[in-house]
């Protein structure tokens, strides 16, 4: 298991700063995948820096989300025809992510209002970005629900409500698993700090996610050269029969 470990630096801020603010800094900002990756736990925490004293009215919330690349995805509707199941419509969902967590310190609606959601995207929902669909396409939404269903069934999606501790107001922690087939690219790491729903603070920061060894050399060849990786492929598909063929040979004569 390889950890990555997202560490929330406070240094000084200009005067004019908000009431609560906070700096995300990675103490690691790159994930390795090798040919042994079985997956990464992301630990992320962190500190409020203030200007003013704790208020008292409504304590405060904390939401962290993991987005992973984000990648058009073709969706199709399948219906029973003639005793067949056939292709019938089409969607193409504009812009999805490859993987995509929320972590909250409370029940979600309770953390957030509907306005703040949709104007940061953060809910799994708002993350998904689908212009629309042709006028005879009915259910077009169908489509985008279809992409979070299959990707939650997959855990590529997730909402984990109170899986952030939030000590005293002012640290607070969690761990996000990532699964080991993860798509390489650069991934987003968001904090919210919010009150009464209403977000007050947020934060984001890259992780770098890529192969590397043979895992990238292969993946470079499949797509830079594919007729050589084609006869790659192709001769140690043969060394590998004939290997087998001898040792079953060799160990029926004996």
């Amino acid at each position: 298991m390889r950890f990555l470990l997202i560490a929330i630096l406070l240094f000084a801020l200009p005067v004019q700063a908000a009431e609560e603010e906070v700096v995300l800094g990675l103490s690691q900002d790159r994930v390795a995948i090798t040919a042994d990756f079985d997956g990464s736990e992301i630990l992320i925490f962190g500190a409020v820096k203030r200007e003013t004293p704790i208020p008292v009215t409504e304590p405060l919330q904390v939401i962290v989300t993991v987005s992973g690349p984000q990648q058009p995805v073709l969706v199709r509707r399948k219906e029973r025809k003639f005793g067949i199941w056939i292709n019938v419509d089409s969607v193409l969902v504009d812009s999805a992510p490859t993987f995509y967590a929320v972590a909250t310190s409370a029940p979600f609606d309770q953390v957030i209002t509907d306005t703040e959601d949709l104007r940061y995207r953060i809910s799994i929902k708002r993350a998904i970005r689908s212009v629309g669909a042709a006028m005879h396409i009915r259910g077009a939404q169908d489509f985008a629900d279809a992409v979070v269903r299959v990707r939650e069934s997959e855990e590529l999606y997730s909402v984990r409500e109170n899986t952030v501790a939030v000590d005293q107001q002012t640290l607070f922690r969690t761990a996000i698993d990532m699964p080991a087939d993860l798509t390489e690219g650069d991934y987003t790491a968001r904090i919210f700090l919010t009150r009464n729903g209403k977000v007050v603070s947020h934060y984001e920061t890259n992780i770098d996610v890529r192969k590397v060894g043979l895992e990238r050399f292969l993946y470079s060849m499949s797509r830079e050269q594919p007729f050589w990786y084609g006869l790659m492929s192709l001769a140690i598909a043969i060394a590998a029969g004939w290997g087998a063929s001898a040792a079953f040979r060799l160990l029926r004569n004996n």
